[in-house]
């Protein structure tokens, strides 16, 4: 969900790379946990480059702030019916509209366009054409030849 980097200031603040794109994550009172069990309750935070700023109600110096440097932060799922979670879509098996099986999710990896299901054979679909999820199917409307391998040699030549 998100990790601790450098300090910031004198008073026990640190930059947060997170992953989530939940408000919720660092609004007052959220609490983070760490690996150990450690449990980090926000105090505030505030939006910097493309992290944030956070203070943690019981780190109040630079070398507490400093401690936590690397530190991976998890925590509790959100119930949230509206939204598609990681761990919710690897697994999956990915069907057209028609219902024919594509393959199953093996990840989702990141990208700025748009997030990417890499299936079992390692064919890539952006996030962004998925239209529903059925059970444990998550269904998709994708542009023909999206998952047509590539013709010998590689790429296609232009027209």
């Amino acid at each position: 969900m998100g990790r601790i980097g450098k300090p910031h200031g004198l008073h026990g603040d640190v930059v947060v790379s997170f992953v989530s794109n939940r408000p919720e994550r660092v609004a007052p009172g959220a609490v983070l946990v760490t690996a150990t069990g450690e449990q980090l309750v926000v105090a505030s935070a505030r939006p910097n480059a493309r992290a944030w700023v956070v203070h943690f109600t019981t780190v109040t110096s630079r070398e507490g702030a400093e401690a936590l440097r690397g530190t991976v932060l998890r925590a509790e799922p959100i119930d949230d019916e509206s939204a598609w979670w990681v761990h919710e879509l690897v697994g999956a098996q990915v069907a057209d509209g028609d219902g024919a099986v594509l393959g199953t999710v093996r990840a989702v990896v990141a990208n700025p366009a748009s997030d990417l299901l890499e299936l079992d054979d390692g064919a890539l679909v952006p996030l962004r054409f998925v239209v529903r999820r059925e059970g444990t199917t998550v269904v998709v409307d994708i542009p023909d030849g999206l998952l047509d391998p590539p013709p010998p040699g590689g790429r296609p030549r232009p027209a």
